[in-house]
């Protein structure tokens, strides 16, 4: 079996010519936890949208094998098959209830409503917050919408898994919680990908990336 995630010369640079980092190489395995550190600003969040194809950045990215297309709703396809994402704020859909929020992945695959809602207040329950499915996000706390988002980034048990910070604003439960939903979809055979400052996170670990070690914060010249 190849590599999950393999990125080679990726580059990556603002409109105003600043270059965030360039010419960047990273690997991720099957069944591996890496974790991608650095102070912030460095552009951790930026380097795990680069890898998934949510921004667009010089070099070649390939996922299960597959190269990432030039295409936008072609990149939106494969994510849709090959990834989850964990956004750093939860960034649930506001016109979805939690629980359709984290049964929108199935529901995209074709999975019938009722399935899919099964499937979802399953992964709700096991995050400890079942009790707000059918609130709009809205009305439900930061780390809530926080754990809710990894239910919806693991449901469809992806093969690749991009976390921003999947940790940040939770309590030491719902922080043990996640850590306990990253390390068995690992065991499942994902790769997982991680920006974090969390000790918890590097501590379990199976790889580290430290953007402090990798070439730089540039500027274009005209």
């Amino acid at each position: 079996m190849g590599s999950s995630v393999v990125a080679a010369g990726l580059t990556f640079a603002y409109p105003n010519g600043h270059r965030l980092f360039q010419g960047l190489a990273l690997t991720a395995e099957p069944g591996s936890l890496l974790c991608v550190t650095g102070r912030s600003g460095v552009g951790k969040s930026t380097l795990l949208y680069c890898l998934a194809g949510v921004l667009r950045a010089e070099g070649d990215v390939r996922l299960m094998g597959r190269i990432l297309p030039a295409s936008p709703s072609a990149r939106a396809a494969l994510r849709l098959t090959l990834c989850g994402f964990i956004f750093q704020r939860g960034e649930l859909l506001p016109e979805l209830s939690v629980v359709e929020n984290v049964a929108l992945p199935l529901r995209l695959n074709g999975a019938s409503r009722r399935s899919a809602r099964t499937a979802a207040m399953e992964a709700l329950t096991r995050l400890g917050i079942d009790d707000c499915a059918d609130r709009p996000p809205q009305e439900i706390s930061g780390g809530q919408a926080q754990r809710a988002s990894v239910a919806r980034a693991l449901i469809h048990r992806p093969p690749v898994v991009f976390a921003d910070e999947p940790t940040a604003s939770l309590d030491a439960s719902s922080r043990d919680d996640v850590l306990a939903a990253l390390r068995a979809t690992v065991a499942a055979g994902a790769a997982v990908i991680c920006a974090t400052h969390d000790p918890a996170l590097t501590d379990i670990a199976d790889d580290h990336f430290d953007m402090a070690d990798r070439p730089r914060a540039t500027h274009l010249t005209s």
